[in-house]
């Protein structure tokens, strides 16, 4: 058992972790971490598939996309001086959004990257498992994760979500249309601050998605 860090519910203790189970997961290819493909005992055919080695990924590469996926640099906050942005941030603290979605960390001591350790770091985040309520529940437990507890996303980068990702569907089953309903679908520990949301004035809550959609 370990503290997990990475996953919808904080289920991988590690980056490294993290990039194996997705390639296991994901794309179906093996690792030196996960050297078994990812069938189940009803697979048969999955288990008799022609694979691409033992494993399919060399280490060396394995640890170079470890070595990208630590590396990739967060973007900047946009127009951070911006009055509407300010405005938004205060609301975002006065509605205890921050609580869960903690603006600022600071890094440890990382095993192999002097430069990644005692970082001041805004991500937006306590990395913690909160119980979200029904209303998000998937009903799957996932290792110590009930079926109602999620890890709380980090929002760096959230302002680019749709940049990147050429859409705006947000939560872990993209129900959500928008920043908006992404908050409104907050309950269980997170109740009060979806609350304090719905509470606000058109101008109000206008001001902060703007300082979402600056990060």
């Amino acid at each position: 058992m370990s503290i997990g860090r990475f996953g919808w519910k904080a289920n991988q203790p590690n980056l490294m972790q993290q990039v194996a189970s997705a390639f296991n997961g994901d794309i179906g290819i093996t690792t030196g971490l996960l050297p078994d493909q990812n069938c189940t005992s009803a697979q048969i055919d999955c288990e008799q598939a022609i694979d691409g080695g033992q494993p399919e990924i060399s280490d060396d590469d394995f640890l170079k996309v470890v070595l990208y996926s630590a590396a990739l640099a967060v973007p900047a906050q946009r127009n951070p001086d911006d009055p509407m942005v300010q405005r938004g941030y205060a609301l975002f603290i006065e509605a205890q959004c921050a609580t869960c979605h903690v603006p600022t960390l600071q890094t440890g001591i990382h095993p192999t990257i002097p430069g990644f350790s005692h970082q001041t770091i805004h991500p937006y985040t306590n990395l913690l498992l909160h119980d979200m309520g029904e209303g998000l529940a998937d009903n799957r437990p996932d290792f110590e994760a009930s079926g109602t507890e999620w890890r709380t996303p980090p929002l760096w980068g959230i302002g680019l979500f749709e940049t990147v990702n050429k859409h705006t569907y947000y939560l872990h089953d993209g129900r959500a249309r928008n920043l908006a309903e992404a908050i409104l679908w907050h309950g269980g520990e997170a109740e009060a601050s979806r609350e304090a949301f719905r509470m606000m004035s058109a101008e109000q809550r206008s001001a902060l998605i703007a300082f979402l959609k600056s990060l």
